[in-house]
């Protein structure tokens, strides 16, 4: 198993992320779904010169981008978009792509349940014809009940994924399960034949053991369902804004290269940017916690 690490929680250049996460031992990148902003040919070239290689990508589902909107032309862009996320990996050598079907952050519904898992249903097939075809294997994302209204269970995933396509799998992530699974570590087991990614995060989203997840278990369940891919290290931290804040140079008052897409993230996910000291930290915790589990 290796481990592969995000770029989206900090504003800095690709080169900055992949020369960290090179230096401190991790051989894959999770690059930010974002095919606007990169262009592939060099950063294949810094892969290579760093000794890295992608994993794959996130879909960042902000603004408009729903795959279950009710309306059509809302569904076709949203549908290209996660279509450009699939190519700019099959470009990077890539291996997945997460999807979180619905808009991050949108609470009211578009219309009646079963119409919506249809538009979701319908979406995710055209996704899938044109993954299938470039090698690219989806991994249907379920987040929090405070994110998403949609698919917040591992259940829900592969209810939708079957409806999708045999291929089509689910990613799970440690953070989301902590909070929807009634059983951590039952939920993983029932993915077992489906499960394409998975990210890690301890409870409190901090990088993993800075919380109290059990990775130890969480690691055996997976051998026991014979995922043995990659661990895609996703922390997200929450920065503290009162005297009480124990890492008081976590917060990166002046990023640089920051879109307004990623400070819209951010803001949701985490409310600034992070200083490279404290990020440096995040993944370095993160690889010392999981590489000393790894078989």
């Amino acid at each position: 198993m290796e481990l592969s690490i995000h770029n989206w929680m900090r504003s800095e250049t690709i080169e900055t992320t992949i020369r960290r996460a090179s230096s401190l031992g991790y051989t894959k990148i999770e690059i930010a779904g974002s095919p606007e902003h990169y262009d592939t040919k060099e950063v294949r070239k810094l892969l290579k010169q760093y000794g890295l290689s992608c994993w794959g990508s996130v879909t960042l589902m902000l603004g408009d981008r729903n795959l279950l909107a009710k309306d059509e032309a809302q569904r076709s862009k949203s549908i290209q978009y996660v279509k450009d996320v699939a190519r700019m990996v099959k470009e990077l050598d890539g291996h997945m792509i997460s999807v979180v079907p619905g808009t991050v952050g949108k609470i009211i519904p578009d219309g009646r349940p079963e119409e919506e898992w249809q538009w979701a249903v319908d979406s995710l097939q055209d996704v899938y014809q044109y993954t299938q075809s470039s090698g690219i294997l989806i991994g249907i994302e379920p987040i929090n009940r405070f994110e998403t209204y949609f698919v917040n269970r591992g259940d829900q995933a592969l209810a939708l994924a079957a409806a999708v396509g045999p291929d089509c799998g689910v990613c799970l992530d440690t953070f989301h399960m902590n909070i929807e699974e009634d059983d951590l570590y039952e939920a993983i087991k029932r993915a077992k034949g489906k499960l394409v990614g998975f990210h890690v995060a301890d409870n409190n989203r901090m990088a993993p053991g800075m919380g109290t997840l059990n990775w130890s278990k969480i690691l055996e369940t997976l051998d026991q369902i014979g995922y043995n891919e990659v661990l895609s290290v996703e922390f997200c931290s929450a920065l503290d804004r009162t005297p009480a804040n124990p890492y008081p140079n976590s917060i990166d008052e002046h990023p640089e290269n920051l879109s307004p897409e990623q400070k819209k993230f951010l803001e949701d996910h985490g409310s600034a940017s992070v200083s490279e000291e404290f990020y440096t930290m995040l993944t370095q915790k993160s690889f010392e916690t999981l590489s000393k589990l790894i078989k």
